[in-house]
């Protein structure tokens, strides 16, 4: 199995992520420990079916011995029998140091970079739709002169299937004023497991307008889709501007907003 650890590149402040051989499970030591984990700002991590997704990651790791290394992961599965990772590897920008009370404390800034395709072990080396859920996270350093420690941490960090919508189109175009506009879409999720999207039915998507000269969407209605994701509902025209669905998104599925359509009003 590969770990998304750093390694020093000479002559910049940047460390990139190479792979390293897992360490066999270890209980916590007294001299090392990780706090402040905070993956991608609290949030949800969304990813879709083929692009990469940078996610930011910043900890704390505190000790009272020279360190070689150190890294924090998310995981899933059981730790040192069949766990296997989000990020096939870790950028890491900084780790700034401060010592008090006979530690060492260093608050280190990362990206960790995730592939849908590419998967430090787990299902064949891929996403499945069933990895949408909490992750969680364990950090391991490397002593100096032999040793190691790794502990289970208690940060977490849900990962989300993107959704997106589809063929977005608001008709007629121009249109009387008081006259109806139909505005239709589908709805869409990726599909992890079969490596493509697919129709989302049944979800609750908003429909949003913006008026010309305005930078602000305000919620007309809501529009159920149908079971195969489509979306139709029809409004009455009176002024100028920009019509859009968006979707909010719920535990396994990322937010999203289709492209907006422009309908002038005479």
């Amino acid at each position: 199995m590969r770990r998304a650890a750093a390694a020093a590149v000479a002559g910049s402040t940047a460390l990139v992520g190479v792979g390293l051989t897992a360490p066999a499970a270890h209980a916590a030591d007294s001299d090392i420990s990780f706090s402040n984990v905070v993956l991608n700002n609290g949030k949800p991590i969304v990813v879709g079916i083929s692009a990469e997704v940078e996610a930011p990651l910043t900890y704390t790791v505190k000790s009272n011995v020279t360190l070689d290394s150190w890294w924090v992961e998310a995981y899933r599965g059981t730790y040192g029998t069949n766990e296997y990772l989000l990020a096939n590897s870790t950028i890491r920008w900084s780790c700034s140091q401060s010592s008090a009370g006979g530690y060492t404390f260093r608050d280190c800034d990362e990206t960790m970079i995730i592939d849908p395709d590419d998967m430090p072990g787990g299902n064949g080396n891929k996403l499945v739709n069933s990895d949408a859920t909490d992750w969680r996270t364990l950090g391991t350093a490397i002593k100096k002169g032999g040793g190691y420690d790794t502990d289970l941490l208690s940060a977490t960090v849900r990962l989300q299937r993107a959704s997106r919508i589809r063929n977005m189109n608001a008709s007629p175009e121009p249109v009387a004023k008081g006259k109806p506009v139909t505005v239709t879409g589908t709805v869409q999720r990726a599909n992890w497991s079969l490596h493509r999207y697919d129709n989302y039915g049944g979800r609750l998507v908003k429909l949003q307008f913006r008026p010309a000269g305005s930078s602000t969407y305000t919620t007309v209605k809501s529009v159920t889709a149908s079971s195969t994701g489509y979306l139709k509902t029809t409004v009455t025209a009176s002024q100028d501007g920009t019509w859009r669905w968006r979707y909010s998104g719920n535990t396994t599925t990322g937010a999203s907003n289709s492209s907006g359509d422009y309908v002038d009003v005479n």
